[in-house]
């Protein structure tokens, strides 16, 4: 199933269900040990370079961010040998500096969620602690900073994303307690994918689309889904014409810190390892096979 050639991952947010610039488009349909991701992959060429295109949230966009499927979503990308993912989200902004159609690539988490136990890989017989510290790809982020400015659109590099589960939107107390803490932005999926790619030793940065101020900004209209879907048609244009100027920019080559992250990681000696772990999870520990 692995392509040869290292690949390119776009996971597609609200507003953004497919890719028109992919070329020689193929449908990919990715059975995997954690269940169905959340649609057909679709394959094909950009700028010379193998992409696959998932919609989280399937199109038409048919599942809650709580029903997401993350684990299944990151392998599926994984056994088709990407190795950088570029993760396109809708967040509310809890800054004034931040505004509506304006971009932020993260560079810190804070996860306020509570489905943890299904955002690993690892487990039944194999312990892995991956290093989080970093939990966003410097190298990529960078990257997409300079094609956001090439673009022209209002691009903020680094911050802090908030991670909750909705599905509802945030309380006015929820929303100012983030802003208290110093947030940036507040979204519900991004965290559990930036998780399992590392474990994956797939490179990771994500484009925070803003569509609002929350709730905290009392002037404004409090968020519905109308004030939403209003911004996500301008964002999802802007997010294709980053992704279609950054992709030639990545290297064809994985080998930049992430690609390496279960060096130090894997805490279970690898002669006690359950053979039937390791074939489930061989997308991910296949280069450890003969250690």
């Amino acid at each position: 199933m692995k392509n040869s050639a290292p690949a390119i991952g776009i996971i597609g947010g609200s507003g953004l269900y497919q890719m028109e610039q992919l070329r020689d488009a193929t449908e990919h349909k990715i059975d995997t040990p954690f269940g169905p991701p959340s649609d057909v992959l679709i394959g094909g060429t950009m700028n010379g370079r193998q992409v696959y295109f998932l919609p989280r949230h399937g199109r038409s966009h048919r599942i809650l961010p709580h029903e997401l499927n993350h684990r299944a979503n990151i392998y599926a990308l994984r056994a088709l040998n990407v190795r950088w993912i570029i993760a396109v989200t809708a967040v509310g902004s809890l800054q004034e500096k931040y505004k509506p159609r304006d971009i932020l690539l993260p560079s810190q988490f804070y996860d306020r969620a509570s489905l943890r136990a299904v955002h690993t890989f690892f487990g039944e017989g194999i312990v892995a602690h991956v290093s989080f510290a970093e939990p966003i790809s410097l190298q990529l982020r960078n990257l997409l900073a300079e094609s956001a400015k090439k673009v022209g659109v209002t691009v903020h590099n680094g911050g802090t994303y908030v991670h909750m589960d909705g599905p509802a939107f945030s309380t006015r107390a929820e929303s100012e307690l983030n802003r208290r803490h110093g947030f940036d932005v507040v979204g519900m999926t991004n965290v559990p994918e930036a998780k399992l790619a590392r474990e994956a030793e797939i490179a990771m940065a994500t484009m925070a689309m803003i569509t609002d101020y929350d709730c905290w900004k009392v002037e404004e209209e409090p968020v519905s889904a109308e004030i939403v879907v209003s911004h996500l048609m301008a964002n999802a244009e802007t997010a294709r014409k980053i992704i279609v100027d950054v992709i030639p920019q990545i290297p064809t080559e994985p080998n930049w810190v992430e690609h390496f992250a279960l060096d130090s990681a894997l805490i279970t000696a690898r002669n006690l390892w359950p053979e039937a772990t390791v074939e489930k999870l061989k997308p991910i520990l296949e280069r450890f096979s003969n250690a």
